[in-house]
């Protein structure tokens, strides 16, 4: 089985670098990030503070979070319903940060994960996977980039997309969430020891798929 994991902050490019990287070999790629914006966004639907732990396990047990693979690439569903489409708010981005930090959802979610990896040849990219969900897997990428940087290509995304952000605004959340996600106590971001580190900051998306794939070269041969 081919197993690549990718890590690393928000806006580094990783999610960009692993969806191109499994098309090109022809295999399934999986947002892990998606799941937890999945779940923030359905306890959000159900009105439920994120911030309450106790009223968030409470609910663990009635959302089920899946992945399906289709010509459209992964959806993520939250109790059957495709929420694919809603999950990409700031409002959820930063509820999907705060979910992460509880055991009981990343427990939950790692299992779908690790279950979906057995089965199929794989990318997946998120802020755990070479350290906790993969950590056998031959491949191992840290990728990230400045904050200054990373807030420029979120602030270019949500330009493209008709909405106006203050970039300034865009670097902080970036630095928040970073904070989040690396000081949590349990499964942290943080760069697995035998991952190869790649900073973006001024890498074009080629030059970062060139590096990767020379990487599963070495490690799977001409697999392209």
């Amino acid at each position: 089985m081919i197993q690549i994991a990718i890590d690393g902050p928000a806006g580094a490019g990783k999610s960009t670098a692993a969806k191109e990287l499994a098309r090109r070999l022809h295999i399934n790629y999986m947002d892990t990030g998606a799941m937890y914006r999945a779940m923030a966004y359905a306890l959000m639907q159900r009105g439920i503070d994120i911030a309450d732990h106790a009223a968030v396990e409470k609910e663990l047990g009635s959302i089920d979070i899946a992945v399906q693979y289709g010509e459209q690439g992964q959806r993520v569903l939250a109790n059957g319903t495709d929420v694919t489409d809603f999950i990409r708010t700031p409002e959820v981005s930063k509820g999907a940060s705060d979910v992460a930090v509880i055991p009981a959802v990343r427990l939950k979610l790692v299992k779908t994960q690790q279950e979906t990896a057995e089965k199929y040849d794989i990318v997946m990219d998120g802020r755990d996977i070479g350290t906790y969900v993969l950590p056998d897997a031959k491949v191992k990428f840290f990728i990230t980039a400045s904050s200054a940087e990373r807030a420029k290509r979120r602030y270019l995304e949500w330009k493209a997309a008709g909405i106006q952000k203050d970039i300034r605004e865009l670097e902080q959340e970036i630095i928040s969430r970073d904070k989040t996600d690396s000081e949590r106590e349990f499964a942290p971001l943080r760069q697995a020891e035998d991952a190869i580190l790649l900073d973006t900051t001024d890498m074009g998306i080629e030059d970062v798929l060139q590096a990767v794939i020379r990487r599963v070269r070495e490690v799977y041969g001409d697999v392209l």
